[in-house]
C-alpha cells in the first residue's frame, strides 16, 4: 500500500512537472500590411498594344491583372514620349491612383467603356495621396509621361482606339 501511495505521489509529481514543460502555442504571424504587399522592384515590360488618340500613336503596355495594376509604373526610371500604360478595369467605377514608389512624373487620363477621355490629371512622383476620378464610370486609365496630353493637344472628349478597334471591342468582346 505504501508503494501505491509513493507511485501515486510520483505520478502526480510527474504530471505537474510535465505540465510546466507544456509547449505554448506558436505566436501568430504578424499581420500583413499594405507595405508588405507592395512590389519591391519594377515589373518587366508588359505586352503592348498600339493606341490612337486622333492622329497621335502610343505604344502602350497593358496592365490587365491585379498584380500588374498594383505594380504599374512603380520603380520605373523613365518613359519614352510615345509610350504609355493602360489599366483595364473589369467594371466601370470611380477610379483612384497614387504614385507610391513612382519615380517619374506622369499624367493620367480616366476613360469610359467607349474610350472617351473623361478626365486628365497630373501626378507627382512619390505622392501617396490618391487621385480620385470625379466620374463613377471609369473603365480604363491611361498613364503617359507628364504633360503628354497637353503637348499633343489631346483633351477630354477625345476617343482612344486600338489597332484592333474600340477599347470595348478589344478588351471586352464576347468570345
Amino acid at each position: 500500500m505504501k508503494s501505491v501511495k509513493i507511485l501515486g505521489c510520483l505520478f502526480i509529481a510527474m504530471s505537474l512537472f510535465n505540465g510546466c514543460n507544456k509547449k505554448s502555442p506558436p505566436a501568430p504571424p504578424p499581420p500583413v500590411t499594405i507595405e508588405d504587399r507592395l512590389p519591391k522592384q519594377a515589373q518587366p515590360k508588359l505586352p503592348t498594344i498600339k493606341l490612337w488618340l486622333g492622329a497621335e500613336e502610343l505604344i502602350t503596355e497593358m496592365a490587365l491583372t491585379g498584380e500588374q495594376q498594383m505594380t504599374g509604373m512603380m520603380w520605373r526610371t523613365n518613359i519614352a514620349e510615345n509610350e504609355a500604360m493602360l489599366f483595364v478595369h473589369p467594371t466601370p467605377r470611380q477610379a483612384s491612383y497614387w504614385m507610391k514608389n513612382c519615380l517619374i512624373p506622369l499624367s493620367i487620363a480616366y476613360l469610359d467603356t467607349d474610350g472617351v477621355i473623361l478626365e486628365i490629371h497630373e501626378l507627382q512622383p512619390h505622392n501617396t495621396n490618391s487621385v480620385f476620378s470625379t466620374a463613377t464610370n471609369v473603365r480604363f486609365a491611361l498613364e503617359t509621361s507628364q504633360g503628354w496630353f497637353q503637348r499633343h493637344n489631346v483633351s477630354t472628349g477625345a476617343v482612344v482606339r486600338t489597332e484592333r478597334g474600340s477599347l470595348a471591342e478589344t478588351f471586352f468582346k464576347r468570345q
